[in-house]
């Protein structure tokens, strides 16, 4: 089983930027496909970004030109960068790391890290 933690969230001032990190608990078999995600109270979760075990990246509309998703293998971690922040992007933001090896398919999840951004 592999732990995804999450960090770097806070209390930010709308308009400033924080990068929030995700690192597994041990490698993968493989590159992993990573994702972000986001989910307030009563909401589904949604899709912010992904980056792919070959790089390509995908955004949600809401944040395109404003946050970018990279990651760094050999380190096992997955950031997102996400700058000139709205009060809209507070909630709880969950990393996601799937993929699939010889021994089948593979889908985890972190817990979680609040982003508080004050109007």
């Amino acid at each position: 089983q592999v732990q995804l933690v999450e960090s770097g969230g806070g209390l930010v001032q709308a308009g400033e930027s924080l990068t929030l990190s995700c690192v597994a608990s041990r490698i993968f078999n493989g590159v992993p496909n990573w994702g972000w995600y986001r989910q307030g109270p009563g909401n589904e979760r949604e899709l912010v970004a992904t980056i792919t075990s070959v790089g390509d990246t995908t955004y949600a509309d809401s944040v395109k030109g404003r946050f970018t998703i990279s990651r760094d293998n050999a380190k096992n971690v997955v950031y997102l960068l996400m700058a000139s922040l709205k009060p809209e992007d507070t909630t709880v933001y969950y990393c996601n790391a799937n993929g699939q090896t010889v021994w089948g398919e593979y889908d985890y999840w972190g817990k979680g890290t609040q982003v508080i951004v004050a109007s």
